[in-house]
């Protein structure tokens, strides 16, 4: 229960309140990818497996890029959708620790099971939110609506989290969720393209920084660890 409601429900619902609540969609691919940072802070507090010198100053260099993109707060970007997003980020990282610590199971039939438990807070949240209307959303959704929902769920949750699970588990977390950052790459294009969204000067720094961040994560990261873990 727990692994699915940081995971899935938390990371999640808080990712969509915050796009609701003023947080450009990409920007938000950058702030909830820094998971990989709260998961390897986490992951060093509960499972003390420790990060190299060079991980710990690309996290710091990546913080540094998320405070200059909290300066650009206002116009399009709310302090409640930036704080949501960051929200997001944390309850995905608490999920990598626990997802980390699960043992031998099959870890597709794990996320197929744990992907039960986010409709339950989620329809309650709707009926708490919008009232008993607000579950009739579900008859007058659009082909389009029920193909992203369709995808969300199957595509790039219960395959992508199997594959994340594994891979987790069998090599450090500092090594593996730093990779995750290239997402924000193909969601700021996207919504660029898509959303005509445009990024200042200052919100681009920050944007890089993380990037940068992540870059040299990475090339610190543990060759010598993975050997070791495989």
């Amino acid at each position: 229960m727990p692994l699915g409601l940081t995971l899935f429900a938390g990371q999640f619902l808080m990712q969509f309140f915050a796009i609701a609540n003023g947080m450009p969609p990409g920007l938000a691919s950058i702030v909830v990818q820094t998971q990989a940072f709260f998961t390897i802070l986490f992951v060093a507090l509960a499972l003390q497996e420790r990060p190299r010198p060079g991980q710990v100053a690309g996290i710091v260099l990546a913080f540094g890029g998320l405070g200059l993109i909290a300066l650009t707060i206002g116009g399009d970007l709310s302090a409640v959708g930036f704080l949501l997003a960051l929200g997001s980020a944390i309850s995905w990282g608490i999920g990598n620790v626990l997802l980390k610590r699960v043992g031998g199971v099959d870890m597709l039939s794990l996320i197929v099971w744990l992907s039960v438990i986010p409709p339950v807070p989620s329809l309650v949240l709707s009926v708490m939110l919008d009232g008993p209307r607000g579950l009739g959303a579900l008859v007058r959704a659009s082909w389009l609506g029920l193909a992203a929902a369709l995808y969300l769920g199957v595509v790039a949750t219960v395959l992508a989290y199997a594959i994340w699970g594994r891979l987790l588990r069998r090599y450090p977390a500092a090594t593996v969720t730093p990779f995750a950052l290239m997402a924000p790459i193909v969601g700021a294009y996207s919504s660029s393209v898509i959303f005509g969204e445009r990024f200042g000067g200052r919100r681009l720094a920050g944007m890089a920084l993380v990037l940068l961040g992540v870059a040299i994560t990475v090339l610190s990261g543990s060759p010598r660890d993975a050997r070791v873990a495989a």
